[in-house]
């Protein structure tokens, strides 16, 4: 795994846009997928494996659990995929892992934790075609069907409509990539998708293709910069967290002193 240390708001943009120029379509383009975490150490663990590392087969039990108690949200979902994704937005212990195609979205979530400012932060990212290139034939296939690079809630319905059947596909454990459909605005603003792993006691770090991630480690000296930087280009708790609890969050940070404790920058 390579990585790229950032000591800057500038040194942020240079890694984010290194290599996206397309010049096939004289565009910017790209197809790599980020997730920002808030200290560097942290791995690619799901909120399942962190929760029940003394026994992942209460997956179900959680999933069974949350459709049952959640009925009065959820009795519209008609696809388990939408389910699960929709667990996983409001806190629910899943193997799913959030990304988004906004590597600014992800510096979001590397920095919006002031209570971690004392630690170096994380930007996970990866060319989503590595990962498509290891998918079982069943999955390449339909993902060559319908030119695309990302699985929608139909597609996966299509060929696996839940994890028993993702994990039938191939005898080794693999990881895909797939879009959410926007049921709630968080997911339209996060520009968000998941990943998941077909082997729920395997992570993405356990997979060959871990060895096409890179990661951005933000010093814990860059984060208040890119913190404000953020905030002054409306990407806040404000429009990450729609509703008053994200506005609440938003006005919290933004008027806490943090300046004299963590700006690295010193007046002449």
């Amino acid at each position: 795994m390579r990585d790229i240390v950032i000591n800057s708001w500038d040194d942020l943009q240079t890694a984010v846009f290194e290599g996206v120029w397309d010049p096939k379509i004289m565009r910017y383009r790209n197809n790599c997928v980020y997730r920002g975490m808030a200290d560097c150490e942290w791995g690619l663990t799901p909120s399942l494996n962190r929760a029940c590392p003394q026994d992942i087969g209460l997956e179900k039990m959680i999933l069974r659990s949350f459709q049952k108690y959640g009925y009065t949200e959820l009795q519209h979902c008609n696809s388990f995929w939408e389910i699960v994704a929709m667990g996983q937005q409001f806190g629910l212990p899943t193997r799913l892992l959030d990304w988004t195609y906004s590597p600014l979205v992800a510096a979001h979530f590397a920095t919006e934790d002031v209570s971690s400012f004392d630690r170096d932060g994380v930007i996970f990212c990866t060319d989503i075609k590595a990962v498509n290139d290891r998918l079982p034939d069943s999955l390449q296939k339909k993902l060559s069907e319908l030119n695309a690079l990302i699985f929608t809630r139909d597609m996966l319905d299509d060929v696996a409509p839940d994890f028993d059947a993702l994990r039938n596909l191939c005898d080794q454990p693999f990881a895909l990539f797939f879009e959410p459909a926007s049921t709630v605005n968080r997911i339209a603003n996060q520009y968000a998708l998941f990943s998941v792993v077909s082997d729920p006691a395997v992570t993405l770090f356990d997979l060959p293709e871990s060895d096409q991630f890179t990661r951005l480690i933000i010093k814990k000296e860059a984060k208040l910069e890119i913190r404000d930087k953020l905030d002054y280009i409306n990407i806040s708790e404000r429009m990450i967290y729609p509703g008053l609890d994200g506005i609440c969050k938003w006005i919290a940070r933004r008027y806490a002193p943090l300046g004299p404790m963590y700006n690295q920058r010193k007046e002449e």
